[in-house]
């Protein structure tokens, strides 16, 4: 590796390895996103012809407008923001529907960011359980609602649950949730971090009041991007505009949306979010393909005596937790580099994102590999275990 300038070396794991690192792979480039990067990469490229009413989602030259409608219309869903990040459309909805004391419902798995932002305006998070299969369930979350119904005299504000969690990439019943928060008339944010911009995402057909998605987790967009889209219901409330007067100049600011904060992702993010955005058009009608990869590999993978798969089974996302506390891990036991040995197997292999070092428990993700590269990842897997006399069926 070569140092780009000073001590900043150049990033080439894309082109130099398989990349199976588990937050990395839905957030890779596009070649056109690339392009927008280095075009678009001065503070203010975005303004160049930014006219009143001065606010992001209106600039017509790039079309940004424009691409705020498409996106819209691509989650189901009737007005959608672009945001730094995920993160900050939980803050946002939060921000908007919660006072201080207000309890809000959220996943036993819950992305830690969801805590944050009910902690900013002073909530209270309240987990429901996870069911037998390290699940999330309507009637879990319905019996938690009663629960907090019942300590606290109120209602929870919100619901925030994840499509796919983080930790074991396993699918939650969202469709079901959904249908419990309009039972109780509770507002469910579903956490789409993880499938927004893979797979096929509706927010009418699963009755959510609102999506967050992530850019550079799962649209081929770099960080810090994402997204927020809701309702006409709750447009309103979430994307409301400034009323605030200066009390010397007077001064106003016309249609500046406050959890925005006026403008929210803009310059090289937003527009390489924009040029990835028919291949993740594209690419989400091809998330069957996605899934058949990830279920060979885990077969091979579970070849070699003593791994196991903690994820649900079959799996139904790219994201995977697995076990190899009994094959790998009883090589790092003895051997001079202890964990890091299986590091180092992988790398000579072109093989990368594994956590170094990690030969207990650890994540992988498959999505964006072809499936040369899926088959040539299995047959690492099983040489490596060969080598160190680890038995493959």
């Amino acid at each position: 590796m070569k140092q780009m300038i000073g001590d900043i070396e150049v990033r080439a794991r894309e082109e130099l390895f398989i990349n199976i690192h588990p937050i990395q792979a839905a957030g890779r480039l596009t070649p056109e996103a690339m392009k927008a990067m280095i075009t678009y990469g001065d503070g203010y490229s975005t303004c160049d012809w930014c006219r009143q009413p001065f606010r992001l989602d209106k600039i017509q030259r790039p079309p940004i407008d424009e691409f705020h409608l498409e996106l819209a219309k691509f989650v189901g869903m009737d007005q959608a923001r672009v945001v730094p990040g995920a993160r900050r459309g939980f803050q946002a909805v939060v921000s908007s529907l919660v006072e201080k004391g207000d309890s809000v419902i959220v996943s036993s798995l819950a992305h830690y960011t969801e805590f944050l932002a009910v902690e900013d305006v002073g909530g209270i998070v309240r987990e429901v359980p996870l069911n037998q299969e390290n699940v999330i369930a309507g009637e879990n979350t319905a019996q938690k609602i009663e629960m907090v119904k019942k300590d606290t005299g109120k209602l929870p504000k919100l619901i925030v649950i994840d499509h796919f969690d983080y930790m074991f990439g396993n699918e939650h019943d969202i469709y079901g949730i959904a249908k419990v928060a309009k039972e109780y008339d509770i507002p469910f944010l579903a956490n789409c971090a993880y499938s927004l911009g893979v797979m096929p995402i509706n927010g009418r057909e699963i009755g959510a009041d609102f999506l967050v998605g992530s850019g550079h987790k799962s649209f081929a967009s770099p960080a810090p991007s994402g997204i927020l889209a809701t309702t006409e219901e709750w447009a309103d409330k979430v994307f409301r505009t400034t009323r605030m007067v200066g009390d010397v100049t007077k001064r106003k600011f016309g249609i500046k949306e406050v959890e925005m904060m006026g403008c929210t992702l803009m310059g090289a993010n937003l527009i390489a979010m924009m040029a990835s955005f028919p291949a993740v058009q594209e690419r989400v009608k091809h998330w069957d393909d996605e899934v058949k990869k990830i279920n060979y590999f885990i077969e091979e993978f579970l070849r070699i005596e003593g791994n196991r798969v903690l994820s649900e089974m079959p799996r139904k996302h790219t994201l995977t937790k697995v076990d190899t506390t009994e094959s790998f891990d009883k090589i790092a036991q003895t051997h001079k580099r202890r964990g890091f040995f299986f590091s180092d197997e992988l790398k000579k292999r072109r093989i990368v994102g594994e956590f170094p070092g990690a030969t207990r428990q650890w994540k992988l993700n498959t999505y964006g590999l072809t499936w040369d590269q899926t088959k040539y990842l299995a047959e690492a897997f099983q040489d490596i275990a060969r080598k160190y006399g680890i038995t493959v069926a």
